[in-house]
């Protein structure tokens, strides 16, 4: 991968250690969602607070550079804010169903309503990476394993609901905005992934719409 320049490598052009002095192309747009003063020139403040942004999700290089990865996560966020308590304003997620989980892959949101009542979240949720898609449509939760083991990727798959192949709700410990996203199924926070599992059984309805930025 190509770094920008300014990256340190030794030549003491950076701020600090892996701290980039390149203005980034979307520097103004990360400085407002960072409460950085806004006037679209990197800084060694800048910088700082862009770096632990990245690094708190996994986002790299991590070198505090404003790039398009970043924003892009930063954007996803303002979407799922923007949300507030009302995830399925524009009736995308039916409303017909009854009890049903709902995934909006473009604002990488997930909920679970009752008809047109909201019975939790919205909460963000990972899904797919590109290739790797979760796929679109209406589906069924069809098998629960608290405690799952994944032989294909190796790992425990705590509260994990399947609804699609090997796609499934479940939860995971990294950060909901880290990229580039799962191997399909739907990652959840601990706390939302075992709501989820008490609220949800065998045969409830699932639908997974839009498109995951990136992908």
């Amino acid at each position: 991968m190509l770094l920008p320049l300014g990256v340190a490598l030794g030549s003491g052009t950076a701020y600090a250690a892996s701290c980039t002095t390149s203005t980034g192309p979307y520097q103004k747009q990360v400085e407002k969602f960072l409460g950085r003063p806004v006037d679209g020139r990197q800084s060694a403040a800048d910088c700082k607070a862009i770096r632990a942004f990245q690094a708190k999700h996994g986002i790299t290089p991590t070198i505090g550079y404003a790039g398009p990865i970043t924003w892009r996560t930063m954007s996803t966020m303002l979407a799922q804010r923007a949300a507030g308590n009302n995830p399925n304003k524009a009736g995308r997620c039916p409303t017909n169903k009854g009890r049903i989980a709902c995934v909006d892959l473009t604002r990488q949101l997930s909920w679970i309503q009752d008809g047109r009542t909201l019975t939790y979240g919205p909460v963000p949720v990972r899904t797919g990476k590109n290739g790797t898609e979760t796929r679109t449509g209406a589906k069924k939760i069809y098998w629960r394993n608290i405690n799952h083991w994944s032989t294909l990727y190796k790992v425990w798959m705590p509260y994990s609901q399947f609804f699609d192949g090997g796609q499934a709700f479940h939860s995971t410990t990294k950060s909901m905005w880290n990229p580039p996203g799962s191997g399909g199924c739907v990652n959840m926070r601990p706390a939302d992934a075992k709501a989820y599992w008490n609220l949800l059984k065998n045969g409830d309805d699932v639908y997974v719409y839009g498109r995951k930025p990136g992908t």
